[in-house]
């Protein structure tokens, strides 16, 4: 696979300077810009735009500067972090060198760039493009490395498909962070996990040839404050007898997306050495078809002791995340945070590019949503609406799996969720898609982790003891 902080690399002296122009800075350079460049700027309709690119070129037809449209950047603000991504595929191979981007915006330009960079090449091969950025100066390359890293990693691991990612493999992925990175690592597997007492993973993953695991690690210094992340990994959903559509399973090999994300973001926190005592929790299933399948009213025992009666076969990754949330909360972790590719109700209501916070904290949810906005790496919040847990209620166990509304499906989802942590528990829910629909600069189509690089702002900056602060 190409790396794509390969695409960052030292100055050379021949370097091509590019120019970032917004809208407003736009109209003077144009006035003591040469004749030529005015006249061919507006033969193109540059005027920097968001976005746009514009090569000037020589005498010889060589390109001697490349203009970069940042859009409309009021005083105080940065420009989109996409602006710097659209250099990739807009010009030919070469070494190209942004003038006057330094430091913080600099590491957004190159994080953009890189991001910008990765091709899932996998079983096809990929032309090079040979477009290469010079680091900007005061940049903190180790920060951005790990970044791509962790965002490519969770890319790569959604983009594969299930005949090569199975439980098993998914599984595999967290063995070999973990090992690289010193955690200790345990794995519980197939009848174990019902020995061991997660009855609700061994459930949705027993009809499967492959069989159901839970990947397990434990990072740092066990005084430092702990976080306990936890990701949804069905590496690929069939709906169960509960059978989707053919429509509805085409892209169910990104229905571990929440696993891929969890570890991305573990990456990051143990390549930055981040004070952290870090666990990480990947039930891993395939829900399938067969004779051994649970089925629609079953009534399964959880970890936590709480039966839950399933109402479609279909919901089935909060199922096994109510086992892996119960072992979670045993710890008494500072916070849980946990990403799943849950519900199609939370892309009805956000969309597919916007992932749904829910948070049974305040301050915690305040800092993840202002760290989204430093991060370029939005999320919207949404509720956990009490009065809707009326809807999960069964006239036979605890709990239903599933709301008796049609409507507000990802808030019921979260109020599921909600009971196998402790009412006191600090506890956030990201509902994400996992997925680019549509390619875009620095964001191809395929496998993607939305609000990795917030979560990790939000560790890198600390204040544990008090989460408001």
């Amino acid at each position: 696979m190409q790396v794509p902080t390969q695409a960052l690399v030292e100055r050379s002296g021949a370097d091509i300077p590019v120019l970032p122009l917004s809208t407003g800075a736009f109209p003077a350079w144009l006035a003591g810009a040469a004749e030529r460049e005015q006249a061919w700027c507006r033969a193109h309709g540059f005027a920097g735009q968001s976005g746009r690119v514009l090569t000037l070129p020589g005498p010889g037809g060589e390109i001697v500067r490349v203009l970069l449209g940042l859009g409309d950047v009021g005083e105080g603000e940065r420009p989109d972090l996409w602006s710097w991504a659209s250099l990739v595929e807009a010009l030919p191979a070469g070494s190209y060198a942004l003038e006057g981007v330094e430091g913080e915006e600099g590491e957004r330009a190159a994080l953009a760039f890189a991001l910008g960079s990765y091709c899932f090449d996998r079983y096809k091969d990929a032309p090079e493009r040979g477009v290469r950025l010079v680091w900007p100066q005061g940049v903190d390359r180790e920060r951005v490395r790990r970044l791509v890293e962790g965002q490519c990693l969770a890319r790569t691991l959604v983009n594969t498909p299930a005949g090569d990612l199975g439980p098993e493999e998914l599984a595999g992925a967290a063995r070999e962070l973990a090992q690289r990175h010193g955690a200790r690592y345990r794995e519980v597997v197939g009848e174990e996990l019902l020995a061991q007492n997660y009855p609700a993973i061994h459930a949705v993953g027993r009809a499967a040839s492959r069989a159901p695991r839970l990947a397990d690690f434990t990072w740092g210094d066990p005084t430092h404050p702990s976080v306990t992340l936890v990701g949804k990994g069905v590496v690929f959903d069939s709906g169960g007898l509960d059978l989707k559509p053919a429509e509805g399973m085409k892209l169910m090999k990104k229905d571990m997306g929440g696993a891929a994300s969890v570890l991305g973001l573990a990456h990051a926190v143990m390549d930055a050495g981040l004070p952290l005592h870090l666990r990480v929790l990947i039930p891993c299933v395939e829900n399938a078809v067969a004779g051994n399948a649970f089925r629609p009213l079953d009534v399964l025992p959880t970890r936590k002791g709480i039966t839950v009666e399933v109402g479609n076969t279909d919901a089935e990754g909060r199922l096994i995340l109510c086992d892996a949330l119960a072992e979670a909360d045993r710890d008494d972790p500072s916070l849980i945070l946990d990403f799943a590719t849950l519900t199609g109700a939370a892309r009805v209501a956000l969309g597919t590019e916007l992932p749904a916070l829910f948070a049974s904290d305040e301050a915690w949810a305040e800092r993840y949503l202002a760290a989204g906005r430093e991060a370029s790496d939005p999320l919207w919040r949404l509720p956990l609406f009490k009065d809707y847990r009326r809807f999960l209620e069964s006239p036979v166990a605890d709990l239903s799996s599933t709301s008796s509304k049609r409507f507000g499906g990802a808030i019921a989802a979260a109020l599921f969720l909600r009971e196998f942590v402790a009412p006191e528990r600090s506890w956030m829910h990201v509902d994400t898609m996992g997925y680019n629909e549509d390619a875009r600069p620095g964001r191809p189509r395929g496998g993607e982790a939305f609000g990795l690089r917030a979560a990790y702002r939000m560790f890198e900056e600390g204040n544990f003891g008090d989460p408001g602060a």
